[in-house]
């Protein structure tokens, strides 16, 4: 999942793909680089200027256009008001990723009339808002209770339990320790019955982890998500299309999952053609 914000304070990109022909490019550059999924968002996460909802959907809406009719790839909106979930996935979107917790039932409601797909993602405090110092028992055991309850409300709401999709929420309304942990017991999230997103990509649990700052944090990123992926994760989203194609393929190739793209070394036929 490659992900193009159309806002001028996203925390890594910081407003690079905030034009729309920027937007649009970075989408059909991801897509070349091996995306399988994009993921657009007009309203950052973190705490910051109001952006109305007329101004959400006129970042998201002329995206999603302009995109979809050049790619099959998925495409996702994230958004945490219903009015915008409607539009876009009226508008061509396949998924509502929704990053606050189902906080609205209504945007469950969207997704069910749509016949589209949804990603649950753990948090707890309400949109934008700030949530300083949490603290948690049990953080594996008490994220997973909480996907699994909001995934039950969705279905509840009509959404099928075959287009649900659940993301521990990495960072979000936690500490590093936190997200270190959930990384460790992953595969608790991953046993639940659901597939599940990985949005680990440049976070700060790996820059407070190794000490780099946002742009230099490459390298840790892509060590997660090989963690991830071990342990269960079957979707992961990210800033760096190409290396991370790369280090997910090399995962499938090891695990048996993708067979090499060629094979010369020691083998007969390249003995051979070398004269051996």
């Amino acid at each position: 999942m490659a992900i193009v914000n159309r806002t001028p304070d996203s925390f890594h990109d910081r407003g690079r793909t905030f034009a729309l022909d920027a937007a649009v490019e970075a989408a059909r550059s991801a897509v070349a680089a091996g995306a399988d999924w994009l993921d657009f968002g007009g309203v950052p996460f973190a705490p910051g200027p109001e952006v109305t909802e007329a101004e959400e959907l006129d970042r998201v809406l002329p995206l999603i256009e302009a995109v979809r009719s050049g790619t099959d790839a998925v495409i996702s909106i994230e958004t945490y008001r219903p009015a915008v979930a409607r539009a876009a996935l009226a508008a061509g979107a396949d998924v509502l990723n929704n990053t606050t917790g189902l906080h609205d039932l209504d945007l469950a409601d969207a997704v069910a009339e749509a016949g589209a797909a949804l990603v649950i993602t753990h948090s707890i405090a309400d949109p934008r808002t700030p949530y300083p110092r949490p603290a948690y028992g049990d953080i594996a055991a008490e994220v997973g209770a909480f996907l699994v309850g909001r995934a039950e409300a969705a279905m509840g709401r009509g959404v099928p339990v075959e287009r649900i999709i659940i993301d521990p929420g990495h960072d979000l309304n936690k500490n590093t320790r936190h997200s270190l942990e959930l990384t460790r017991r992953l595969h608790e999230i991953t046993t639940l019955g659901f597939p599940v997103l990985a949005a680990v990509s440049n976070k700060d649990f790996i820059g407070e982890t190794l000490g780099r700052p946002q742009q230099e944090r490459l390298a840790g990123t892509l060590a997660t998500l090989a963690v991830c992926i071990l342990q269960g994760a079957r979707i992961v989203r990210v800033h760096d299309v190409a290396d991370a194609v790369a280090a997910v393929r090399m995962v499938e190739g090891i695990l048996g999952w993708r067979d090499p793209v060629y094979e010369r070394h020691n083998t007969a036929r390249h003995d051979e053609a070398e004269g051996r």
